[in-house]
């Protein structure tokens, strides 16, 4: 499994109760997070948070091959998602713009969200789509295949991008933990 992106782990650790951590003592849904593409199948498996700060590489990528299967544009605000914020905003991921896409490989399905933030107000993706700033909720059914590192979409300027697996399907390295920087296409995680 390849990092998505470059960037720097925010929060790592295992979906419990529907909910991921954002930061120390907060919480959030992941329902609220992915509306159409949150998947009873992610709880007990593994996420992280990638943060992509203004001077990283900012285009994500997919981390294991597998088919785009559901897409949801959710509008939101902008606040910006650098430590600071994470730590004092409730529900941050939850409450910007963004784009949850649900991908079924062969080690189970794997959700990845770009956040907006703080003057981004633009995600581009390399299939047609809504533009960013979204306005209003779009989902919609694909049938696209990626390769494992391939292109999915891009960020004006530095942003988050959260993976959510199933349990028992892959298993995330030991380093990936809050504040371990990435590199895209660094190794991440197995399968479990």
């Amino acid at each position: 499994m390849a990092s998505p992106a470059d960037g720097v782990v925010s929060q790592a650790g295992t979906v419990a109760d529907g909910h991921l951590i954002q930061a120390k003592g907060i919480r959030y849904s992941l329902e609220a997070l992915a509306g159409s593409c949150a998947d009873p199948a992610f709880e007990g498996g593994p996420f992280c948070t990638v943060y992509l700060s203004p001077k990283d590489y900012h285009r994500v990528h997919v981390p294991l091959a597998g088919r785009l299967v559901r897409t949801e544009a959710i509008p939101g605000k902008l606040f910006s998602v650098n430590a600071a914020t994470e730590a004092h905003v409730e529900g941050l991921f939850a409450v910007n713009e963004r784009l949850a896409c649900l991908f079924e490989t062969e080690h189970g399905k794997m959700l990845a969200v770009m956040v907006g933030a703080l003057i981004v107000a633009s995600i581009e993706t390399v299939w047609d789509g809504p533009a960013s700033p979204y306005h209003e909720r779009v989902a919609a059914e694909h049938d696209r295949p990626f390769a494992k590192g391939e292109e999915m979409g891009r960020f004006l300027l530095g942003s988050s991008v959260v993976l959510a697996f199933e349990p028992g399907r892959v298993a995330l390295d030991d380093a990936v933990e809050a504040g371990h920087p990435l590199r895209m296409g660094e190794a991440i995680g197995r399968a479990a």
